[in-house]
């Protein structure tokens, strides 16, 4: 049987964003004894342990009680973190949900608000104007202490260079919201263009560009959640169907 300690470890290291292949790597336990932990089957003991440290296993911190979670609304803003978002941390255990989003694109941005604002009742929801060497940008946001444990990949480096997985909750709100987190991730790192042939030919197609693959994959996850044909190349997904291009448009369409 595990220690507590050893249990604590693993929860630990998943709250760094790391993945369970990755831990039982570094740990020597199994990657199925693991996932059972993840996905909630932790010891008893260890649980008692946890109550005795009045800590929550994922973010480290007090326990409190998240907010109602929307389905539409998480998944989302899951999509977009997964694309455009990051957490910054602050003093006293408070984290920053930073997003940046295309400032041509008001009606997005307004989405992304809404979003917080379901999620985070009461919240002040801010928006700042930056600019760099990639141009102009609105950086959408807010403060609370419970952003690790709504977005439990948060964790050192970039999200390119680490594994990306999702909970098993998380999991449960995108099937109950598909056409939400593919809308997120398409107003993050996707878009809605034109293909055209050199005989006229022309034709809507969605692209989806990260360099992460586990990102990719869960893009191509929840097409296939929706019956979607696509199809890649190198680090970019394409949906080029006509009758999925249709699907599509029924719930994200052209940035706007």
């Amino acid at each position: 049987m595990h220690s507590a300690e050893v249990v604590e470890q693993v929860l630990e290291l998943r709250a760094q964003g790391l993945g369970a292949r990755r831990i039982a790597r570094l740990t020597g336990i199994s990657p199925r004894t693991i996932t059972m932990w993840l996905s909630g089957g932790v010891p008893r003991a260890a649980r008692t342990a946890a109550r005795t440290l009045n800590t929550c296993p994922v973010c480290g911190h007090p326990p409190r009680r998240l907010p109602s979670l929307e389905a539409p609304a998480y998944a989302y803003l899951l999509g977009v973190y997964l694309g455009d978002g990051y957490l910054a941390t602050h003093a006293r255990g408070v984290h920053r949900l930073r997003i940046s989003l295309d400032r041509r694109y008001p009606g997005i941005i307004e989405d992304c608000v809404t979003a917080i604002s379901r999620l985070m009742p009461g919240a002040s929801v801010l928006r700042q104007q930056r600019s760099g060497r990639w141009g102009e940008w609105v950086e959408v946001g807010a403060y609370s202490k419970s952003w690790p444990c709504l977005f439990p990949q948060h964790g050192p480096g970039k999200k390119h260079e680490r594994e990306i997985e999702l909970w098993d909750w998380q999991v449960r709100l995108v099937k109950q919201a598909p056409e939400s987190f593919l809308r997120g991730l398409v107003h993050s790192d996707g878009c809605r263009f034109v293909n055209s042939g050199r005989d006229g030919w022309r034709a809507p197609r969605y692209s989806f560009s990260n360099l992460s693959e586990d990102i990719r994959i869960l893009f191509c996850w929840g097409c296939e959640l929706l019956d979607l044909r696509w199809t890649e190349s190198r680090h970019t997904i394409y949906v080029s169907r006509k009758a999925d291009v249709a699907r599509m448009d029924e719930f994200i369409g052209p940035k706007r």
